[in-house]
C-alpha cells in the first residue's frame, strides 16, 4: 500500500512538472513563416482532417509539402486526425484548411499542450509505472526511485512540453514492448514495438535490441521445434500489425511508396545523416548490448 502511495506521488509530480513546463512558450512561437514544431503538429491536424487519406503524403494544390509536409509514419497521421476531430468540436478555426496556418492563441496552446499530456497519461506513464514495478530489481524504495527518475527525466519533458512533440507516444509503445517481452509475451511485445515504429521512424534505433533478443530466443528454443513456431508467430504478428497500420495506403503501390519516401527522405539528405549515425552511434549501442546483458526475462519462458 505504501509503495502505491509513493507511485501515485511520483506520477502526480511528473504530471505537475510537465504541465508547469508546458505553460511556458514553445520553439517558433510568433516566428513566421514556419512557427516551429508546434505549428507542424497543428498543420498535420489540419491536413488529415480536411484532405482524403490518399493526399496526406502527396504534394498537391491543397497540401504544400514544403510547409511542414507530413513525414512521420501512419500512426502519427491517425493521431493527428483524432486530435483534429476534437479541435474541430472546440473551435473550427484551429483546423480550417489554409486559413489556420500559423494559428496561435492561448486557448489553442492549452489544447495542444493537453493533447501531449493525455497521450502520456494513456501510453507512456502507465508503461513506465509497470516497468519500474515489475521488471526492475531491488527493493520497493529502489523501484520507486527508478520511477521518479523516469518520470522527471528533463530531456523528454523539455522536448515534448517545451519544444513541442509527442515522443512519449513512441517511447511508450516501445516500453510496452519491453514490458511484454520481460513477461514472456513475445507476440504482444512485437506488436507494441511495431506500433512504436509506425508512430515514429526514429524507433528504428531501438530495433536492434528487440531483433537480437527475439532471434536469440528462437534459436535457443530450437530452430526446428518451439523456436520455429515462435518465429512464425512473431513474424505473423509483425506482418499483420504493419498491414493494419498501412491499410489505407496499400490499395495503390504508388501511395505506399510515397509514404516511404516521406518517412525516409534520401533525396533530402537522409543518407548523409544515416552515415554519420552509423559511424558514431551504432558502435556504442552494440558495445552497450554486449557489455550489459539484458535484464529481460530468460528465454526459457
Amino acid at each position: 500500500m505504501q509503495t502505491w502511495s509513493l507511485v501515485s506521488i511520483c506520477v502526480l509530480l511528473g504530471v505537475v512538472v510537465r504541465w508547469g513546463v508546458s505553460l511556458n512558450s514553445y520553439s517558433g512561437a510568433g516566428k513566421p513563416p514556419m512557427f516551429g514544431d508546434y505549428e507542424a503538429q497543428r498543420h498535420w491536424q489540419e491536413v488529415t482532417y480536411n484532405l482524403p487519406v490518399q493526399e496526406w503524403y502527396f504534394n498537391t494544390t491543397e497540401n504544400d509539402l514544403n510547409y511542414w509536409g507530413l513525414d512521420y509514419p501512419p500512426l502519427t497521421a491517425y493521431h493527428s486526425l483524432i486530435c483534429a476531430y476534437v479541435a474541430k468540436m472546440i473551435n473550427p478555426e484551429w483546423v480550417e484548411l489554409h486559413r489556420s496556418r500559423g494559428y496561435e492563441s492561448p486557448a489553442h496552446k492549452l489544447f495542444m499542450r493537453a493533447t501531449v499530456l493525455v497521450a502520456d497519461l494513456l501510453i507512456y506513464i502507465p508503461a513506465v509505472v509497470l516497468y519500474c514495478l515489475y521488471l526492475t530489481d531491488g527493493s520497493s524504495k529502489k523501484k520507486v526511485s527508478t520511477l521518479f527518475c523516469f518520470l522527471l527525466y528533463p530531456g523528454l519533458i523539455l522536448i515534448d512540453y517545451g519544444h513541442f512533440q509527442y515522443n512519449g507516444v513512441s517511447l511508450g509503445f516501445a516500453l510496452w514492448g519491453v514490458l511484454a517481452l520481460g513477461l514472456g509475451w513475445d507476440a504482444l511485445g512485437s506488436m507494441a514495438f511495431c506500433l512504436a515504429l509506425n508512430y515514429k521512424q526514429m524507433e528504428l534505433y531501438h530495433a536492434l535490441p528487440f531483433f537480437c533478443y527475439l532471434l536469440g530466443k528462437c534459436i535457443k528454443l530450437g530452430p526446428m521445434g518451439r523456436g520455429f513456431f515462435l518465429l512464425v508467430r512473431i513474424a505473423s504478428t509483425v506482418l499483420v500489425t504493419f498491414a493494419l497500420c498501412w491499410l489505407p495506403f496499400l490499395s495503390d503501390p504508388s501511395e505506399a511508396l510515397q509514404v516511404v519516401r516521406r518517412i525516409f527522405p534520401v533525396a533530402r539528405g537522409l543518407d548523409a545523416v544515416l552515415c554519420m549515425f552509423t559511424r558514431f552511434m551504432l558502435p556504442g549501442a552494440v558495445f552497450s548490448i554486449l557489455t550489459h546483458p539484458s535484464k529481460l526475462g530468460t528465454v526459457d519462458k
